[in-house]
């Protein structure tokens, strides 16, 4: 905050899901860029993302860069991308310096570049080359410590943050649950259509029971379709099924919207969510 000279945010946007690229429905993928701009103008939250150009993370970008051409204020997004995944890396060396970066990618290439469209950069480099995962540890530790900080001394509120998901893998759902079993929970958006985990999680919200119970029709369909969806043996398969199963057990904690609505009620959850906040620390300490 004090490096770069920002505020702290009232909300922080964790945005995960598929890391090669992917399509999204012209329609899903206008309301998904402009909802999520929209929540972040509105309720002066950071969003975070991998920070490179590639699957769920172009699609962020892609949102970010049709707002900026618009001048309707900055939005801060955070790309918090590892350092060994990056092309043309010794480009970025140095220390209060500028120096131009290609931001377009080399079809030829398994590295990746950095989205330009994001406003701010971490880079986390653990000695590997070109593979993934250096970042996310860094990026739970750094999430945690920013939802402890007070934007509210005299209620003590902390920074809000909720995990938005589009598309993604099996690791996609890992990271669901644990955004879930969070100390407090860290509230999860999915939206629906966008293909992979995102459906999973979708129809395992909707045939789910109120108490999260999962009934055993629905577990063979869901099995069925992970199988399908992540070309997985059985045994994969069933290690995934329990991931979903036990993340429908904090369901009240997931919210589920499609194109349709999507643009209108990511707006409200989040502003909704730090309404909620602030009355529950009120009640505390009143």
């Amino acid at each position: 905050v004090k490096e770069w000279q920002l505020e702290l945010p009232t909300l922080l946007i964790s945005v995960h899901g598929g890391l090669q690229n992917f399509d999204l429905q012209p329609k899903l993928k206008q309301v998904f860029g402009k909802g999520l701009i929209k929540a972040a103008v509105t309720t002066g939250a950071w969003i975070f993302t991998g920070g490179v150009s590639t699957g769920v993370i172009r699609h962020v970008g892609d949102a970010l860069k049709d707002h900026s051409s618009k001048s309707r204020g900055k939005v801060c997004a955070i790309g918090i991308a590892p350092w060994g995944i990056l092309e043309s890396k010794e480009d970025l060396i140095g220390k209060d310096v500028s120096k131009p970066y290609q931001a377009i990618s080399n079809p030829l290439s398994k590295l990746a570049v950095l989205n330009n469209s994001h406003s701010h950069f971490i880079l986390s480099d653990n000695g590997t080359c070109g593979k993934y995962g250096a970042e996310v540890k860094l990026r739970r530790q750094l999430e945690k410590h920013i939802s402890l900080q007070k934007i509210n001394t005299r209620l003590g509120q902390g920074v809000p943050v909720v995990c938005l998901i589009v598309e993604g893998g099996p690791n996609v759902i890992s990271i669901v649950l644990e955004s879930l079993r969070e100390e407090p929970p860290v509230p999860v958006v999915v939206c629906d259509g966008s293909g992979r985990a995102s459906d999973i999680i979708s129809f395992a919200h909707k045939y789910s029971e109120v108490e999260g119970l999962v009934n055993e029709d629905v577990k063979e369909q869901l099995l069925v379709t992970i199988q399908k969806t992540f070309n997985y043996n059985k045994m994969q398969s069933g290690q995934i099924l329990l991931m979903v199963i036990e993340c429908m057990k904090k369901r009240e904690l997931v919210s589920i919207y499609n194109h349709l609505y999507y643009i209108f009620i990511l707006c409200y959850i989040f502003l909704n969510y730090l309404c909620k906040l602030s009355s529950i620390n009120s009640s505390i300490h009143y």
